[in-house]
C-alpha cells in the first residue's frame, strides 16, 4: 500500500471540516466519543479546525462498554479541553427492551445501542446548531462494518477515506496517547467484543485485500497469491463489500411510469 502523505492529509481534513461547517451555516461539531481511535482521532481533527470551543464530545456507556473505554473518552475531552457530557443509554436501552418483549440477541441489541447513541448525538447537534461528525474510516465503510442509521448516520465523514491503518499513522502525528492507539479496536457493543474477531481477520491484512480489490482492481486469486493466504479470505471481505453496499447508498425507488 502506498504510504500515507500525513502532514498533507492533516491539512486537507482540517480544511474540509471548516468548509462543511461554513456552508451549513453551523456553529460547530458534535461528535461521540468512544474512547477508541477513530473518534479521538476526528476530536483532535475537529479542535484544530474550528477550536476547542466549537466541539462538544458525547460519552454514552453501557453496562458492556469496557471501563477504560469510559476513562479515555473523558480524559480527551479533558485534554483537550472541549465541552463534554456523559450519558449513560442502559435505562433507554432497557426500556426499548421491555416495551418491545423481543427475545435478546447480541446483534439486534448491539446495533439498538449505536442507533440510541446517534439520536443522542442529533439530539444534542440540533439544540447546538452544530454538524454531527462521523468517525468511520474507509476499511469500515467498505466492508459494511458499522450499523445502519447509527454510528453510520453523520453529516460528515472526515476520515471516510482513510484505511483503518492509515487511522493509526495519522494518529501518531496528531499526538493521540499512545494507550488509545494501541488499544484493541473494540466498539463494545457486547461483552468482550472486538473489531478484529468479529470480522475475523486483522485491519492490517483487511486493508490490504481492499486496496487491491477496491483501488487496483485486482482479482481474488491474484490476491491471494500475492498476499500468501487462502483465496477464502479474499473472499470473505470480498463478499462484504457486496452484501454491505446498501448501508452507503441513498435507499433506492422503483421508476414511475408517465402516460
Amino acid at each position: 500500500m502506498p504510504e500515507l502523505n500525513v502532514e498533507k492529509t492533516k491539512d486537507d481534513i482540517v480544511k474540509f471540516i471548516q468548509s462543511k461547517v461554513s456552508e451549513a451555516k453551523t456553529d460547530g461539531i458534535v461528535v461521540g466519543l468512544s474512547g477508541g481511535i477513530d473518534s479521538t482521532l476526528i476530536a483532535y481533527l475537529a479542535c484544530e479546525a474550528v477550536g476547542k470551543e466549537n466541539v462538544f464530545g458525547i460519552i454514552m456507556p453501557s453496562t458492556t462498554t469496557p471501563t477504560e473505554d469510559k476513562i479515555h473518552g473523558i480524559s480527551i475531552a479533558q485534554g483537550l479541553g472541549i465541552d463534554y457530557k456523559e450519558i449513560a443509554i442502559d435505562s433507554i436501552l432497557n426500556e426499548f427492551l421491555f416495551m418491545t418483549q423481543l427475545e435478546e440477541d447480541n446483534l439486534a441489541i448491539g446495533n439498538l445501542k449505536a442507533r440510541i447513541r446517534m439520536s443522542i448525538i442529533y439530539f444534542y447537534a440540533n439544540q447546538k446548531k452544530y454538524l454531527v461528525s462521523g468517525t468511520g474510516n474507509k476499511s469500515e465503510i467498505l466492508i459494511g462494518y458499522f450499523t445502519k442509521h447509527g454510528d453510520g448516520a453523520c453529516d460528515i465523514e472526515p476520515i471516510g477515506d482513510l484505511y483503518k491503518t492509515d487511522v493509526f499513522k495519522l494518529s501518531r502525528y496528531m499526538g493521540v496517547p499512545e494507550d488509545i492507539i494501541e488499544k484493541p479496536p473494540r466498539a463494545g457493543l457486547w461483552n468482550n467484543q472486538t473489531d478484529e474477531a468479529e470480522i475475523g481477520m486483522s485491519y492490517d491484512l483487511i486493508d490490504q485485500i481492499l486496496y487491491q480489490y477496491c483501488e487496483k482492481s485486482k482479482k481474488d486469486k491474484e490476491i491471494s497469491e500475492m498476499l500468501e493466504i487462502p483465496v477464502d479470505d479474499v473472499d470473505m471481505i470480498i463478499d462484504k463489500i457486496n452484501r454491505n453496499k446498501h448501508k452507503s447508498k441513498v435507499p433506492e425507488s422503483p421508476q414511475k411510469t408517465i402516460l
